[in-house]
């Protein structure tokens, strides 16, 4: 995970952009209310937070970084957010600690073009200069708009099935991975 993780904050960082770190036991106003999730809205419900009294919890997501930096600085920014973040999972797909990487850009003049580049450019160095990468529309509480990202299934070639003819057990058939969610902060 160190490893990877590197990788991907090197990329970032040849772009131009800052690291920033938070603490990993936030407060609800940073991890939910600032970000758009009011008490009652049924995204908090998503997140299976773990509390750790009734005001603070372990982050579900790096994202209160993103408020805390806006909070004290001033644009332009253009800042790289790596961290564990935590959430009441726990099954094939999901784990109850994992990793993000959240980046976030914040200046006059930066439209979902520049998002949509920089997201291009980085899954290519991680991955293959060649891999294929599609935006699908989605929703997030703190985006407008918002898009789910896919790569191409670096097991199947997407193809959707392996090499003895069979689904693909890794992408389902489908021949994407989705990799990360994004958006222009709202």
């Amino acid at each position: 995970i160190t490893l990877v993780l590197d990788e991907i904050i090197d990329v970032f960082v040849s772009m131009g952009f800052e690291i920033a770190r938070g603490p990993d036991i936030e407060d609800d106003y940073h991890n939910f209310e600032a970000l758009n999730i009011p008490k009652d809205h049924p995204a908090r419900e998503m997140q299976d937070t773990f509390f750790v009294s009734e005001t603070l919890l372990l982050r579900t997501h790096t994202s209160p970084v993103q408020i805390r930096v806006m909070e004290n600085r001033k644009p332009p920014l253009q800042i790289i957010v790596p961290g564990a973040v935590y959430r009441h999972d726990d099954d094939a797909t999901h784990s109850p600690i994992f990793h993000q990487v959240e980046g976030f850009m914040v200046d006059h003049h930066i439209t979902f073009g520049d998002l949509k580049g920089v997201l291009e450019h980085v899954l290519r160095q991680v991955f293959r200069e060649d891999t294929p990468v599609r935006f699908r529309p989605s929703f997030f509480p703190f985006t407008e708009p918002s898009a789910e990202v896919d790569i191409g299934c670096l097991f199947c070639k997407g193809q959707g099935r392996s090499s003895n003819g069979q689904g693909c057990r890794v992408c389902k058939g489908t021949g994407w991975l989705e990799i990360l969610g994004a958006g222009m902060i709202d």
